[in-house]
């Protein structure tokens, strides 16, 4: 008796373990940990300056986070690879400029001069990927040679002169909102499509034998991000509804994401990052994975510079500057390590919005912009810290 009295004491404990596994196994710790910074930060600048938490502000928050979150998308995608791409802030104000030249100068229609923006985008980061793949030059240079090159491009090309864009519809994609009632129907259909997969998901492990977690669990998993798809169309309907830029990064990252974990491409970009000659043994082509990650990154960047381009009403040739150290740090933050071979989408998107609401708040409050520097800096030194700790410790 006594001997089954120790085991259901032992049971227990086990059931606490899997349950806690079941919700939070799967994510990363640090993703967790930005998480927790983030609604602290949200909650000292709340105290500190009332208006940080009005809708008018938040709505004004995602949309500064936008471009910076566009860019980690597809950094993402390189640093898990192993790589770094230091161009893309000049990607941006290059393609941006490129853009209002199409618009303004030549006087070409919308379609015409986004598809010419997103080509271009997409050629400078194949002409990168193609040097870093079958060059063998590292893209730590490549990427610095071509921060300058494009830099220097920018302000020949534009004659280091602001071009306004004043075209209705390249305006709207950056500046204007969703109506309120589509608002709510856009929140229904993702509530729809996330309780679909994940249905489809268990079914599907149920079918070939895996273990699946608790239903308890997955009903958790699925009111949690109910009520946070419901809060976050509640604030922005309490301004002017969801901003254009914001469905373009729930898009993108919805795609990314999917390419990254479900696909062959993905898993192939991680095999490469964690262990590249264990990867070349198994077949994979990595200078064509290496160039074809530039390729994404360079057309990100592009997406990023037309949705700037809008939001600023001009391209100018100090547009995209240092966006590439907010996104490199967006990622870094958000549990990519620099050492390749780990990384998430959702996490990077994290890690931006910790960015943009320090640059926010510190903003609101007032304070010098070289604190946001300082801040942003320790922050970004302080999550490598722990990427290599951690590390270490996975190695002991």
């Amino acid at each position: 008796m006594q001997l089954q009295n120790e085991l259901q004491k032992q049971e227990a404990p086990a059931a606490k373990s899997s349950l806690w596994g079941s919700l939070f196994g799967k994510m990363d710790v640090r993703a967790y940990t930005m998480v927790g910074a983030l609604v602290l930060i949200w909650a000292l600048f709340g105290i500190l300056d009332p208006t940080f938490l009005t809708a008018r502000n938040l709505s004004n928050l995602f949309t500064q986070m936008s471009v910076t979150s566009i860019l980690a998308i597809g950094m993402v995608l390189v640093i898990v690879a192993g790589h770094i791409d230091l161009s893309v802030g000049s990607i941006v104000g290059l393609t941006g400029g490129i853009a209002a030249i199409l618009s303004n100068w030549l006087g070409m229609p919308p379609i015409i001069v986004i598809v010419g923006t997103l080509a271009a985008g997409a050629v400078l980061g194949l002409v990168q990927g193609w040097l870093v793949a079958y060059k063998m030059i590292p893209a730590f240079i490549v990427t610095l040679g071509g921060m300058m090159v494009f830099r220097g491009v920018l302000m020949g090309v534009t004659e280091s002169m602001t071009i306004p864009v004043s075209d209705p519809v390249l305006a709207m994609l950056g500046n204007a909102y969703f109506a309120k009632g589509f608002c709510m129907v856009i929140a229904a259909i993702a509530m729809g499509l996330y309780v679909w997969s994940a249905i489809r998901k268990r079914r599907s492990r149920q079918k070939y034998g895996f273990e699946v977690s608790p239903l308890g669990v997955d009903i958790i998993k699925a009111a949690v991000i109910a009520l946070l798809v419901i809060s976050f169309v509640l604030i922005m309907n309490n301004y002017k509804g969801i901003p254009f830029p914001i469905i373009f990064v729930i898009g993108l990252a919805v795609i990314f994401y999917f390419l990254s974990t479900k696909t062959t491409f993905g898993r192939h970009i991680y095999a490469i990052g964690g262990n590249k000659e264990a990867a070349r043994l198994s077949g994979i082509n990595i200078h064509r994975k290496t160039m074809l990650i530039f390729l994404l990154s360079g057309l990100l960047s592009s997406i990023a510079a037309i949705v700037l381009t809008s939001r600023l009403a001009s391209a100018t040739t100090t547009a995209g500057t240092m966006t590439e150290m907010d996104a490199i740090a967006a990622c870094v933050i958000g549990g990519t390590s620099l050492m390749g071979g780990a990384g998430t989408v959702i996490g990077a998107l994290i890690g931006a919005l910790v960015m943009t609401s320090l640059d926010n708040g510190m903003s609101l409050m007032g304070l010098e912009s070289f604190w946001q520097y300082v801040v942003k800096g320790s922050i970004l030194v302080f999550a490598v810290w722990l990427d290599i700790s951690n590390r270490r410790k996975g190695v002991k």
